[in-house]
């Protein structure tokens, strides 16, 4: 410590901000270390070994070679490959469908991804294929089957296979049997990000209807939803049938059971009408008139009450309502708390103690009544 001049001192430090600027600069984000694996299957560009970074799987050319510039993310729309995953993108050059993906505004999405030659670039680029393939008849590209048939096509009977991320029927895409199409009959691979795998699609070729399937999501709500894919014959076309369920209300009452009741309501109102005015007048003359509430019977005070609201006969609540009238009339209310009764020599008797609280009134009065 103060060994250095400020001179010094401050070279030093310049000297140091160079080197981090420096850094900075030759910065390279695709040169991290870190454990990364090697692909087994080669650069599809250049046939140059592709290798993992930090976040990318890039080519890094072949040995002695400069790299061809071919790379792909590893989390492409926030999901993220696992190397064997990456390894079949590149072997097959398309891999999926695969889920777990999120659109920019946030809602998942399922999907296949291919790896196709871009012309402008002269490298091949990974895309996502949602089944929007090109229609083949328009291309005028014939058509080779190469998957074993899924089962016989419901408009035309030929066979049903794969073809992009659709299945078709081999009679609606040209072919060197049938350059020229004569069948409609196509189904996504992929329908409202619900993957149809080959087994489900066999199902409903052969028995009319897949499986019930549970990740549909539906393009209005977002919401999932579970449903069988089976083929509309009327519509020409593969169509959601929806499971069902037993209804939480009991069946509607049929027209004919309506009219019957009607009939039979209105008969009888018919005749509560001409019944209710005779009863009523009935029940009017032989109605007893109500005899009027008896009050309660008095109790005779005792004599230390009498001296305080009278020696008649009184029902508990007029004997409160007679000692509410003494203790406002003589001002026995405690100044600082109104609640609590400062007894004066006739109260004194009446509650055995100085001073009593309001809602003591009616159990001491009660003591001096009749007895109780």
């Amino acid at each position: 410590k103060g060994q250095l001049s400020r001179e010094a001192f401050m070279q030093e430090i310049a000297a140091m901000t160079e080197r981090m600027v420096k850094k900075a600069k030759e910065y390279d984000r695709d040169t991290i270390p870190g454990d990364y694996a090697t692909l087994q299957a080669p650069c599809p560009n250049c046939g140059g070994v592709v290798k993992e970074n930090y976040r990318r799987f890039a080519c890094v050319g072949k040995p002695g070679a400069e790299p061809c510039g071919f790379s792909f993310g590893k989390s492409p729309a926030g999901r993220t490959f696992e190397t064997a995953e990456a390894d079949q993108l590149l072997r097959d050059k398309k891999i999926g469908p695969l889920e777990g993906f999120r659109s920019k505004a946030g809602w998942p999405f399922t999907s296949e991804i291919v790896i196709k030659y871009d012309d402008e670039a002269h490298n091949y680029k990974l895309e996502f294929d949602f089944g929007d393939d090109k229609n083949a008849e328009e291309s005028g590209e014939l058509v080779e089957f190469q998957d074993a048939a899924l089962g016989p096509c419901p408009i035309c009977g030929a066979d049903v296979h794969e073809h992009g991320s659709n299945y078709v029927c081999s009679k609606s895409v040209p072919t060197a049997g049938q350059p020229t199409p004569s069948c409609t009959f196509k189904s996504g691979k992929i329908i409202l990000q619900q993957p149809v795998e080959r087994e489900q699609m066999s199902k409903l070729l052969a028995t009319g209807k897949t499986d019930l399937l549970d990740k549909f999501v539906s393009m209005r709500t977002r919401r999932a939803f579970k449903a069988f894919l089976a083929w509309d014959k009327e519509a020409g076309k593969v169509n959601f049938e929806f499971e069902q369920r037993d209804s939480k209300y009991p069946p509607r009452k049929t027209a004919a059971a309506k009219t019957g009741a009607a009939g039979a309501g209105k008969t009888g109102a018919a005749a509560k009408k001409t019944a209710k005015p005779a009863a009523k007048a009935a029940a009017k003359k032989t109605a007893a008139p109500k005899a009027p509430r008896k009050q309660a019977a008095g109790k005779a005070p005792s004599a230390e009450l009498a001296a305080v609201i009278g020696a008649e006969p009184v029902a508990r609540p007029e004997a409160v309502k007679k000692m509410w009238e003494y203790i406002k009339a003589n001002n026995l209310q405690d100044p600082k708390d109104k609640r609590t009764i400062v007894a004066d020599a006739k109260l004194r008797a009446v509650f055995g103690k100085d001073s009593a609280g309001m809602f003591e009134l009616a159990g001491i009065l009660g003591k001096h009544l009749g007895g109780e």
